[in-house]
Order: structure tokens, then C-alpha cells, then sequence
């Protein structure tokens, strides 16, 4: 049976710190978002399940279950596996930011943050999730990969490919300019909706990614090293 469809305006917030979760939904609240609240990794589990919630922003240092193994369990289960995550913690290290984007976090944020700039980030990652295809074309054939734009789906060798809307949109982003060299910057403004000077890294992240997913498919993402990212039509090598 087919999970319940996303809440659109629904966004969970997991902290245990009172005073950040008090902070972080009353911003959401005054820009119109319906905001939930959980206080450990389980309870937000729970409620990401029951509710929902199109984005979760989520701590990292939890009690019981770390925010690395609620984002796991978050993409591991068919019923939350696309809802959209934003990290917000205290840890700072690249160490963090890596792993976090590695397994499938859509941004993440360090505290102390801006309210207005968490906004603004959960704003532009509901944006990306939401954001209509064009009617024409609606299917894509890159090699063994098919993109159903209209179902918003992956097929590799007809084999449905999960992939997070960030992950989606940097795909379709690649595809639909297949053959052109795409700089780290441009991905950045067009898949994140961010200036093109910061926090190149995460594209990196999304990349390494999408080509694990994508199996031996992912190959015909080739790295233009100093530039940026190509998308093959074909698997053979290109000079």
C-alpha cells in the first residue's frame, strides 16, 4: 500500500533544547508553515510516520538515537524516505556536514543560525521538492536511465530508483543539459537556490549520492575536475 501524500505546509522540528524548538517554530509559524515538535529520535520517527511533515529539521545530538540514525531510518523506511531534511546543529565539523549530506540530508545549518536564514532554507528546499515539470518531454532516456517527469520517477534498467527531492532535481538538472559541463556554482543556484560562493562541498555530497544509487548508471556522471559535473548519454568513456 502507498504511503499517505505529503503534508505540503507541515515541517517537524527535532530538538531537545526547549529554547530552540520554541525559537525555530515560531519563525516557521509566522511564515505559515503548520509546525510539529519532538524532543528525542524516536518520538520524531513516530510522528514523521504518522503525520507526514514535507521537511523535518533536524538535531543532531539526540537522546536515545542520533540525528545521523533518525535521517537513516528516515530514508530507509518507504513511508518517510521522501521527506526532505534539514540539519541544524552545534557541530560544525566538515566530518559532520559530510556524513549528514551523505546520507541523504537535503541542507544543513549550524547553530547559532539566522531564523530568517533557516527560512529562507526550508522556504527554497519545499520550493525544489514542489516545483512542476514542464509538460513536454516528460520522459528523459540518458543510457540505461529513464526519467518520468510527470510521475516524478528514476528507472535504471527498469528498476525504480528512490531518490530525495534534492537528489531528483540535481538529476533532472544534469540530464536536461546532458553533454554540458555544469558548474559546482550554477548547480548550487539552480538545485539549492543559493549564491554560488558558498558551501560548494554540498554538491559534492549530492553527487557522490545520486551515482551510488544510480549503480553502475552513475558512471555517466563524470567529473570535470576544476569545473564541475557532465551527464553522459552513453556509458562508454568520453576523451
Amino acid at each position: 500500500m502507498n504511503p499517505p501524500p505529503v503534508v505540503a505546509d507541515r515541517v517537524l522540528v527535532v530538538d531537545d533544547e526547549p529554547e530552540i524548538v520554541a525559537l525555530v517554530a515560531y519563525h516557521l509559524a509566522k511564515a505559515g508553515y503548520r509546525v510539529s515538535t519532538a524532543a528525542s529520535g524516536q518520538d520524531a520517527l513516530d510522528m514523521a510516520r504518522r503525520e507526514r511533515p514535507a521537511l523535518v529539521v533536524l538535531d543532531l545530538m539526540l537522546p536515545g538515537m542520533s540525528g545521523f540514525e533518525v535521517l537513516e531510518s528516515l530514508r530507509s523506511d518507504d513511508s518517510t524516505r521522501d521527506v526532505a531534511v534539514l540539519m541544524l546543529t552545534a557541530r560544525r565539523e566538515e566530518v559532520d556536514r559530510i556524513r549528514g549530506l551523505s546520507l541523504g540530508a537535503d541542507d544543513y545549518l549550524t547553530k547559532p543560525f539566522s531564523p530568517q536564514e533557516l527560512v529562507l532554507r526550508v522556504a527554497a528546499i519545499l520550493r525544489r521538492a514542489a516545483q512542476p515539470q514542464p509538460a513536454s518531454a516528460d520522459t528523459l532516456h540518458i543510457g540505461p536511465i529513464r526519467i518520468d517527469r510527470a510521475a516524478l520517477s528514476v528507472h535504471v534498467d527498469e528498476q525504480v530508483i528512490d531518490l530525495t527531492p534534492t537528489e531528483y532535481k540535481l538529476l533532472i538538472t544534469l540530464a536536461e543539459r546532458r553533454g554540458r559541463v555544469q558548474g559546482r556554482g550554477h548547480l548550487l543556484e539552480t538545485v539549492w537556490d543559493a549564491a554560488p560562493d558558498i558551501q560548494t562541498r554540498t554538491v559534492d555530497m549530492h553527487v557522490q549520492r545520486l551515482r551510488a544509487k544510480l549503480g553502475p548508471a552513475g558512471d555517466l556522471i563524470e567529473t570535470v575536475r576544476g569545473f564541475g559535473y557532465r551527464l553522459r548519454s552513453s556509458q562508454g568513456r568520453s576523451n
